[in-house]
């Protein structure tokens, strides 16, 4: 509870990188929203689909990008206090990395909402409970699992500076395997396992079943229900339930790995 307290304590100094940080997710929200107006609940042709498809797109991609990279020099800023501190013997490493991991829920927990709310209003999807907070729970989770990576990325490496390049090798990566721009049937037989490791494509994944994976109207262009079509196009079937465990999975492992850097690596120059 102490690490936690200290760790809510640096936060509140260094709000204004979360200041900015909600600020881009609401300018990101309203720009998606107006880009991709009342889009939601068009499903009438492939090209529809595609539209709604890319909103989720868009939005896993830019404010996970953000996430990761705005965290990044506040961790390796505050591991250099740490270093110092642990010196001292003011606490150990596990109540530092878990202080760190835990302090990250509510933060992202509100910029999911804020996004969440404004988005899923303004592009028109459909109003029921259940798609709603599946919605919420895939935008939480992938939020959370871009954050902990970029804090797993400087616990690995020596300077945010690495982390950054190290990070931004693995957004182009992320983005190619991520099932929108090359549909997860099309890519090659040898390449297509990295689709079933992506993060990027089990948030693409989640979000696209829980909105359209029910959806049995006909198309107009291709004569197939839209559950149909997304499951021989994209492979996408209803699977929510496994998306959702496997998003879960990556952020709880990128948040065990940056725990595991900081308990087993030691980067201070002698």
């Amino acid at each position: 509870m102490e690490n936690y307290r200290l760790e809510e304590q640096s936060l509140d100094k260094g709000m204004k990188p979360t200041s900015a940080r909600f600020l881009f997710t609401t300018v990101i929200a309203l720009l998606l929203g107006t880009i991709f107006w009342d889009l939601g609940g068009k499903m009438s042709t492939k090209q529809d689909l595609t539209n709604a498809m890319g909103s989720m797109y868009a939005a896993v991609l830019f404010i996970g990008i953000m996430n990761c990279t705005s965290v990044q020099p506040v961790v390796a800023v505050e591991r250099t206090v740490f270093y110092r501190e642990r010196a001292a013997g003011m606490y150990s490493a596990f109540p530092y990395a878990f202080g760190q991991v835990v302090i990250e829920l509510p933060y992202a927990l509100v910029q999911d909402i804020l996004y969440g709310v404004i988005v899923y209003s303004m592009i028109g999807f459909e109003w029921t409970a259940a798609k709603f907070f599946w919605y919420l729970f895939f935008g939480y989770f992938t939020m959370l699992y871009f954050t902990f990576y970029g804090m797993m990325a400087v616990g690995l490496t020596p300077n945010y500076h690495i982390a950054a390049v190290v990070s931004a090798a693995f957004y182009g990566i992320w983005n190619l395997f991520s099932g929108y721009l090359i549909p997860r049937p099309k890519v090659p037989i040898w390449w297509r396992w990295y689709c079933w490791v992506c993060p990027v494509a089990w948030s693409l994944y989640g979000l696209v079943v829980s909105q359209f994976g029910d959806i049995i109207t006909l198309m107009d262009d291709d004569k197939r229900p839209v559950k149909v079509y997304i499951e021989d196009y994209f492979d996408f079937h209803s699977w929510v339930g496994w998306a959702a465990a496997i998003v879960v999975a990556f952020a709880v492992l990128f948040a065990a790995l940056f725990g595991f850097a900081i308990m087993k690596l030691n980067f201070q120059k002698r």
